[in-house]
C-alpha cells in the first residue's frame, strides 16, 4: 500500500527505515547463490562475516552467520568459492543496511557447476555464438598483438618469448588482469574491450596457465563470452586446461591448447618463412632451367636438320623447279593476254560499227530543226522555206524545206 506523503508532510528517515525493515522481515528465508569475495573470522568471535557477489551483475550483499554454521564447511570454502546459503534478509535500521543472516551454507559442487556450464553452453550455442561462420581469420603477420594475462605469469612469459623467438619484430600491447577469483571476469572483460577499441591491434590473445575447473570459471562467464563474440578483432583463446575446456575456447576465433601454442598460431616463424622462400626460389630456378634446357635441345635439333645446315643447297636444288614455274607462268600469262587482246579488238570493231559516226561515213545524214529536234519523219520537217541543219560525216550545212 502506497504511503501518503507530500513535501509538506514527509516521513522521517527513521520511519522509512523501520517500514523497510518491516517489509524485509516478512520476506522469510531464501536460498541465495553467490561467490565469496570477502571472509572475516575474528578469533574468539561467535559471528563470521561474508560478502557474497553475483559476478554476472557485479552486485554484492553482506552475509553473517554463527561460527558453528560456518565451521561445518570451513575446510572446503575459501574466498572465491561459489556457495548457496539459506538466509533470512535483515535490515539494520540505524545504518539503513541490508544483510543476510545465514543458517546453512553449502559449497557448489563440481558436478553442479559443470551442469550449469553445459546449460549455458547450449543456450549460447542456440544463439549462434559458437558458429563456425562467425570465426574471423588471423592475419598472416600481425604488427601489434593484444595480450590479456596475469601479471608476471608463466602464460605471459610463454607468449612473449615464443612469439619474439619466432618473429623478433613483433610488438605487444599487454593488459595484466586477475585470471581467477572474484575480480577476474570484470578485469578480463575490460581489457578485451580496451584492446578491441585500438585500431592498431591486429589480434587479441587471452592467456592463462592450467588450473582446476573452479579456477577457470571466469573464462566461462557469460559476460566474457558475449564480449568476445562482439569483438571486431580476432580473438585467440590460450587457456592451458584440463579436458573440460572453458566456453571461451568455443567463442574465440582460434583455440590454442597452451600459451606457447598460441604464439605458434599467431606469429609465423621467420626461419621457416625464409626456408620456404628459398625453396620457392630453388623451385623457380629449376623450372626456368628446365625450360631453357628443353628449348636449347629443340633449337639444337632444328639446327641439325639439313635445311638449316646447308640452306643454299636447298635453294640450288629448287632453282630449276622455280625457273620452270616462272616459264610456265609467263606462257600462261601470254596466252591470257593474247586472248584478251583479240577479244578487245573484236569488241572495238563491233562498237565502231554500231557508232553514229560509222553510219554517217556510209553516206547518211542527220537533219535537225532550229529547236534541235531530230527529223525522223517528213511531217516533222516543218513548212516550206524552214531551215534545217544537216549533219554529215564531214561536217554540217543548212538546207531548206521545199514544198
Amino acid at each position: 500500500m502506497a504511503l501518503q506523503t507530500s513535501p509538506e508532510a514527509p516521513l522521517p528517515v527513521g520511519d522509512v527505515s523501520r517500514l523497510i525493515g518491516g517489509w524485509i522481515d516478512r520476506l522469510g528465508a531464501v536460498w541465495v547463490e553467490g561467490q565469496i569475495t570477502q571472509l572475516s573470522r575474528r578469533p574468539g568471535a561467535g559471528v563470521v562475516f561474508l560478502t557474497l557477489r553475483d559476478p554476472s551483475h557485479d552486485i554484492s550483499v553482506s552475509v553473517t552467520c554463527f561460527r558453528q554454521v560456518f565451521d561445518r564447511i570451513a575446510d572446503v570454502v575459501t574466498e572465491g568459492a561459489r556457495v548457496v546459503v539459506l538466509a533470512k534478509p535483515e535490515w539494520y535500521a540505524p545504518r539503513g543496511q541490508l544483510s543476510l543472516r545465514a543458517t546453512e551454507i553449502r559449497p557448489v559442487g563440481i558436478g553442479e557447476l559443470l551442469v550449469r556450464l553445459e546449460q549455458l553452453k547450449k543456450s549460447l550455442a542456440s544463439e549462434g555464438l559458437f558458429a563456425l561462420d562467425r570465426k574471423k581469420p588471423l592475419p598472416f603477420l600481425p604488427q601489434l598483438i593484444g595480450l590479456v594475462c596475469g601479471r608476471a605469469s608463466a602464460a605471459e612469459r610463454d607468449v612473449l618469448e615464443n612469439a619474439r623467438r619466432r618473429w623478433p619484430a613483433v610488438r605487444f600491447e599487454v593488459r595484466n588482469t586477475a585470471v581467477q577469483g572474484v575480480h577476474a571476469v570484470n578485469q578480463v572483460v575490460h581489457a578485451v574491450k580496451e584492446l578491441d577499441a585500438l585500431d592498431e591491434v591486429d589480434v587479441i590473445v587471452v592467456a592463462r596457465g592450467g588450473g582446476s575447473v573452479e579456477d577457470l570459471l571466469p573464462f566461462s562467464d557469460e559476460e566474457l563470452i558475449r564480449t568476445v563474440a562482439a569483438c571486431r578483432t580476432p580473438v585467440v583463446s590460450a587457456i592451458g586446461h584440463e579436458p573440460d575446456s572453458p566456453l571461451l575456447d568455443l567463442v574465440a576465433d582460434v583455440r590454442a591448447s597452451t600459451p606457447t601454442d598460441a604464439a605458434k598460431k599467431i606469429v609465423p616463424d621467420v626461419g621457416e618463412e625464409l626456408d620456404r622462400v628459398q625453396q620457392l626460389r630453388d623451385r623457380a630456378l629449376r623450372t626456368v632451367r628446365g625450360l631453357l634446357d628443353r628449348e636449347e635441345r629443340g633449337l639444337a635439333h632444328a639446327l641439325g636438320r639439313p635445311s638449316m645446315e646447308h640452306p643454299q643447297r636447298m635453294v640450288d636444288e629448287r632453282a630449276s623447279e622455280v625457273d620452270a614455274l616462272i616459264g610456265r607462268g609467263r606462257r600462261v600469262l601470254g596466252h591470257l593476254l593474247d586472248r584478251a587482246d583479240s577479244e578487245l579488238a573484236h569488241t572495238r570493231a563491233r562498237v565502231l560499227a554500231l557508232s553514229p559516226a560509222a553510219t554517217l561515213e556510209r553516206g547518211y545524214a542527220v537533219l535537225q530543226r532550229a529547236d534541235g529536234h531530230v527529223v525522223r519523219d517528213p511531217v516533222d520537217a516543218g513548212t516550206a522555206g524552214d531551215a534545217l541543219r544537216a549533219r554529215v560525216s564531214g561536217g554540217e550545212f543548212t538546207v531548206r524545206v521545199d514544198g
